[in-house]
């Protein structure tokens, strides 16, 4: 009888469900609503200028100046979720990986000006990483946390602690 009733139990409980996967986090909501730098250069036809322009310049250092202090999105702070991007390594263990940037599109960082602090992540794991290559599209599973770093290759607006990365495959689009 025991089993019978446990039996019964089992198939009108509500079936267990496993836990969400994690949220995906898309580069956009690391903007806070309402950012707009390009507000400080409406007025300003570069198209009309040369590179060596001291007006051309200026702008330049103003807009590097206004993307080092990009504001962070504070909703991210402490939130778990999922970024697909673009590594940049910067602390390795032997062949493996601790520390790097990930940032929203190739090549990233490299170029000068960099993105916008709130458009580099400063990732970071307790356990080495393997297969986390330059400039390779990864999926960074962790926790966000809202802290500024300041590198060689840019201003990271957020911290990511890192629980795992996987390849990124590109979506394959769907034949009409």
């Amino acid at each position: 009888m025991k089993k019978l009733i446990l039996c019964l139990a089992l198939l009108l409980a509500p079936p267990l469900q496993a836990a969400p996967p994690w949220p995906e986090i898309k580069w956009e909501e690391l903007v806070p609503k309402g950012w707009d730098p390009s507000g400080e250069f409406k007025n300003l036809d570069l198209s009309k200028m040369q590179d060596t322009d001291p007006r051309a310049i200026e702008a330049l250092d103003k807009l590097k100046q206004l993307w080092d202090n990009a504001p962070a999105e504070p909703a991210l702070n402490g939130r778990k979720g999922r970024i697909a991007g673009f590594a940049l390594p910067l602390e390795r263990k032997g062949d493996k990986v601790i520390e790097f940037l990930l940032v929203p599109y190739l090549g990233a960082c490299i170029h000068t000006p960099p993105p916008p602090a709130n458009q580099i992540i400063h990732a970071k794991s307790a356990k080495p990483l393997t297969g986390v290559k330059m400039m390779e599209p990864f999926w960074v599973y962790g926790t966000f946390a809202v802290q500024r770093a300041t590198t060689d290759w840019g201003v990271a607006g957020y911290r990511l602690t890192v629980d795992k990365v996987e390849p990124y495959d590109m979506p394959v689009p769907k034949k009409k």
